[in-house]
C-alpha cells in the first residue's frame, strides 16, 4: 500500500443561475457587466411583458433556461398545460436548457421532440414547497428524470427545519453521478442549504437578478460580494 495522504475528491464549480422572473430584473440583467453562467427566463413571470423580453433577449449574455413552471410548483398565474407549453415553444430557438416538471413528462412529449431535434438541454425538475421528502423517494425521482432523459435534475424542497436539511444532504451525498444534480433548499435554512450542497456537488446555484422568487435564494450580488458563504 502506497503512504502519503489520500486524495481529495475534486468538486466541480457550480454554474451560477441568474432568475429572471419580473420585468424589472430583466432590465437589470441586459445590463450586467459580469452576467451569471446561465440566466433562467421564468415565462410564466414574464408573460405580460414578452415583448420587452423580446427586445432584451440579444442583450441577455449567457445562456438561457427557460422555465414556465407548473402551478402546483410554484408557477406564477395558474397556467394551463397549453399555455405553458406555448410559452416554451416561442422562445425555443433561444433556449440553452428548457426546465420541465417531472410531473409534465407525459404531457410535453412533443415538446420534449422539440427540445431534441434543437440540441436544447433538457433539465427535469421536481419541487416540494411544504417538505423535503425521505431520500429514498428523491432517488426513485432521479430515476426517473434519468429513464426521461434528463441532463440534469434539479430537486429544491422546503428546509426551515434541521430535519428537513439533513435529508435534502443525505440524498446528495449518495446521488448517483449522471444525471447531475441540482440541489437546493428553500425557507429558513435555504440560505445555508445552498452553500453546503454547493460544496457537495450541487450542478447549479440559482440566484435572484431581482427580487428573490422563493426564501432562502441569494442575491446575485451578495452571492459575488465581499464576506459571502460561497467558494464560486
Amino acid at each position: 500500500m502506497m503512504g502519503g495522504n489520500p486524495v481529495k475528491k475534486v468538486v466541480p464549480r457550480p454554474r451560477l443561475v441568474g432568475v429572471i422572473a419580473s420585468s424589472v430584473a430583466l432590465a437589470r440583467a441586459t445590463r450586467l457587466r459580469h452576467p451569471p453562467d446561465l440566466f433562467e427566463l421564468r415565462l410564466d413571470a414574464l408573460r405580460h411583458s414578452l415583448g420587452q423580453l423580446t427586445g432584451a433577449l440579444p442583450k441577455l449574455r449567457a445562456p438561457l433556461i427557460l422555465t414556465a413552471r407548473h402551478p402546483a410548483e410554484g408557477g406564477r398565474g395558474s397556467l394551463d398545460l397549453d399555455t405553458r407549453r406555448a410559452l416554451l415553444a416561442r422562445f425555443l430557438e433561444q433556449a440553452a436548457f428548457v426546465d420541465l416538471e417531472l410531473r409534465s413528462v407525459r404531457q410535453m412529449t412533443a415538446l420534449i421532440r422539440q427540445v431534441r431535434r434543437r440540441n436544447v438541454g433538457l433539465l427535469l425538475s421536481f419541487h416540494d414547497l411544504r417538505d423535503t421528502p425521505n431520500p429514498n423517494v428523491l432517488r426513485r425521482k432521479t430515476k426517473s428524470a434519468a429513464a426521461a432523459g434528463a441532463a440534469i435534475f434539479k430537486v429544491a424542497t422546503r428546509t426551515d427545519t434541521p430535519a428537513q436539511l439533513a435529508r435534502l444532504i443525505s440524498f446528495c451525498e449518495a446521488a448517483p453521478a449522471s444525471p447531475p444534480i441540482a440541489a437546493m433548499g428553500m425557507g429558513r435554512l435555504g440560505l445555508a442549504s445552498r452553500s453546503r450542497l454547493a460544496q457537495l456537488g450541487s450542478a447549479l446555484i440559482y440566484v435572484s437578478v431581482g427580487a428573490s422568487t422563493v426564501a432562502g435564494q441569494p442575491s446575485l450580488g451578495r452571492l459575488r460580494g465581499p464576506g459571502n458563504a460561497y467558494t464560486i
